[in-house]
């Protein structure tokens, strides 16, 4: 991993080496370093570009990095990511994409992140996004979240986009059974000629699940 690439991670997983535990590490659309360990597994998919990973029920206390970096100018890849979590657990998941574009070709991520969340489990969704490089490329990532949420089950989504990205078009979608509950922060940031639109669309099919967006911000930042 060269030098441009550890500052990516940094940025949009906190990270200064390779994490403890689980992860997955995709650097200019290819795997750049996998672990799975007892309790989560991750496996890449056959028929698409993208993994699944299995958290066994009953896992608590532990966490699954999957950052994705980009450094190549003219690069464009979607990805499917599924998580598949199973009952009782308390996990946190670190996502997030950074790209630097040096060149004069556009550079787009696409992400697919598809939640299973089983009865009673918690899981803390962290997910940043990063762009740097002095060249007229743009940097473009389009991320769509979709969960589903079993009886009594508990999510916390934290999202950001910290500077640098010229064009992002989010979605999310939620369907939430009995007892679940789903909150939802995220925050925005643009410059210049930087745009940035972002849905949420849920779907609260228990009588007393319940959905709140904590914070939903577009913050501009012209300096």
């Amino acid at each position: 991993m060269d030098e441009i690439q550890k500052t990516l991670l940094m940025q949009v997983a906190d990270l200064h080496e390779v994490p403890a535990g689980a992860y997955n590490i995709r650097a200019n659309g290819e795997s750049a370093g996998r672990r799975s360990t007892e309790h989560i597994e991750i496996v890449p998919k056959e028929d698409k570009q993208g993994i699944d990973i299995f958290i066994k029920p009953g896992t608590k206390k532990e966490s699954v990095h999957i950052p994705v970096l980009m450094t190549q100018t003219g690069l464009k890849e979607l990805v499917y990511n599924d998580f598949h979590i199973g009952e009782d657990c308390d996990v946190t998941i670190v996502a997030g994409c950074g790209i630097h574009n040096g060149g004069d070709r556009t550079s787009e991520h696409s992400g697919i992140h598809t939640f299973y969340i089983g009865k009673n489990a918690k899981v803390k969704y962290v997910e940043k996004h990063y762009g740097s490089g002095e060249g007229t490329g743009e940097r473009i990532m389009n991320p769509e979240t979709v969960v589903h949420m079993d009886e009594d089950s508990y999510m916390e989504m934290d999202t950001v986009q910290i500077r640098g990205v010229d064009s992002t078009d989010r979605v999310t979608r939620a369907k939430l059974n009995k007892g679940a509950q789903l909150v939802i922060r995220e925050k925005l940031m643009t410059h210049g000629k930087q745009k940035a639109t972002t849905n949420f669309y849920v779907d609260l099919d228990g009588e007393d699940s319940s959905t709140n967006v904590i914070s939903r911000s577009v913050a501009k930042d012209d300096s």
